[in-house]
């Protein structure tokens, strides 16, 4: 358990980690500043109705939920887990090919908001499969850029809360109170509305451009926040690492601002030295974290105060998850020895839409990891990104770690390309930190740092590199800059 204290909540339920269903728990008042509550419990009664009307001709239809507006989101969602019809969130930043796939893939019979999509025929729906009551189904990227859905249900995503409670309060019940910053259809944000939901805390929805440098926060955030008496702020905010690094390089404010937080949890992506050492520097309180879609976030989280001491690896399991490193013939290997990591955990999703796992035990990642003697995990590349190039294992993050902790670039990305002789050659894309930029000075700063083999045979030099919301790399996107560069 984390040595971090929090403030117990006074409205608890009244056995400790006994979460609510859906149909207990949906009437709570006041507790999202952000947006109008009495309008989204209105709201969610209308959504339901529909619903009602649907059912009537179609039992639990499939929902298609696109909806940037966060109380039309949070209303839709609610309304198809109260009636158990099976809820697919869509991502409204999607496009054509992308949505093709889904519409496919989901035929769904209710579609809200039909606007946010092109204009695509869609398929006629067919009849929803018994065991699809309740599911809520989370989207995520497959390593061949294909759309698929993890199958969620209310029970998975209330296990991690529970052990994210566990992990922060120990056998004491806390309310979880969330600064939420990412969009809730991504598991990273739809995890804080469940958290905050489920352990009576509060949330706090911030508009997606608030941190621009010319907008600030709404007016009804911004009073709550000054509100807050209490120092420092009893609420996690989440990011990712290029949100905490856009923030760092605004006004003395924001970095004040961040400081006040008593966690902020950064996960997404694995966060680079420079970065980590510059929040250390503001005295920021972070709590590195690993988890993904399928495991409804986190199952591993590092302390904040081991981080102001210096650490950065991923901390300890959370109860409600086991973790193991195995090697190639799927055995558990010794403390510090690199292998593939592999989750069991009761927050681990049921399978990809249409399809059930065979076994719910136990899930193989693409990560690679090792635990150290004190059981602490330390991720340190993925099975996908090894690039082989003359026969030897190149794992881009290492390259891509000593490339940011240099301190002359601002970002980068390694990749394999084809090559007749080697098999793959390594490239890299690199985003300068100064305008004084030597390229030919980082190579030479390399030279004494890697082995050969492994050493970029490629460069290239971008004002930035293309992301999507949670900071992961676009990769057909940045297909496209080196083509025209």
């Amino acid at each position: 358990m984390s040595n971090t204290s929090f403030p117990v909540d006074s409205v608890k339920p009244t056995n400790a980690h006994v979460l609510g269903s859906p149909q207990e728990i949906w009437q709570r008042q006041d507790w999202i500043i952000g947006l109008n509550n009495q309008i989204l419990l209105e709201r969610i009664q209308q959504r339901q109705q529909e619903l009602q009307d649907v059912i009537e001709r179609d039992r639990y239809p499939r929902v298609l939920l696109v909806q940037s507006d966060p109380l039309e989101f949070l209303a839709g969602l609610m309304a198809a887990c109260l009636c158990d019809c099976p809820v697919f969130l869509g991502n409204p930043h999607w496009q054509r090919s992308e949505w093709r796939q889904v519409l496919h893939l989901v035929k769904p019979h209710v579609i809200w908001d039909s606007s946010q999509l092109p204009q695509l025929d869609i398929p006629e729906p067919t009849p929803a499969k018994p065991e699809e009551k309740g599911w809520i189904l989370v989207p995520t990227g497959g390593s061949s850029g294909q759309v698929r859905f993890a199958i969620h249900a209310w029970a998975t995503l209330a296990a991690s809360v529970e052990g994210c409670q566990r992990h922060f309060f120990g056998d004491e019940w806390g309310a979880i109170h969330s600064c939420c910053w990412l969009p809730l259809y991504h598991v990273s944000g739809l995890m804080q509305f469940m958290r905050s939901l489920l352990s009576y805390g509060k949330l706090i929805l911030l508009p997606r451009h608030c941190f621009s440098p010319t907008l600030s926060l709404t007016p009804d955030v911004a009073a709550f926040l000054d509100s807050q008496s209490e120092q420092p702020y009893p609420y996690f905010l989440s990011l990712v690492p290029t949100q905490l690094q856009r923030l760092l390089q605004q006004s003395d404010s924001r970095i004040q601002w961040l400081a006040r937080f008593r966690t902020i949890l950064v996960g997404g992506g694995p966060a680079w030295p420079a970065l980590l050492q510059e929040a250390r520097q503001h005295h920021l309180r972070l709590a590195l974290t690993y988890g993904m879609t399928e495991t409804a976030a986190q199952v591993a989280t590092l302390d904040p105060d081991q981080f102001l001491l210096g650490a950065a690896h991923n901390g300890h399991v959370l109860p409600h998850a086991q973790i193991a490193i195995e090697d190639e013939q799927h055995q558990g290997v010794l403390a510090h020895q690199t292998g593939q990591v592999v989750i069991e955990s009761t927050s681990l999703c049921k399978g990809y839409y249409p399809q059930l796992f065979v076994s719910d035990h136990k899930f193989f990642t693409d990560d690679l990891g090792y635990f150290n003697d004190q059981r602490e995990l330390h991720i340190v590349g993925r099975l996908s990104r090894k690039i082989i190039s003359g026969g030897e294992n190149v794992f881009p993050e290492e390259i891509e770690r000593l490339i940011l902790g240099t301190g002359m670039v601002k970002d980068a990305t390694i990749f394999g390309q084809p090559h007749p002789d080697w098999g793959q050659s390594i490239t890299a894309v690199v985003v300068p930190a100064v305008d004084s930029f030597s390229l030919a000075a980082l190579q030479v700063l390399l030279k004494t740092q890697l082995s050969p083999f492994k050493q970029p045979k490629q460069w290239h030099v971008l004002p930035r590199l293309p992301r999507n919301p949670q900071g992961k790399i676009d990769q057909s996107q940045l297909r496209k800059v080196l083509q025209a560069h």
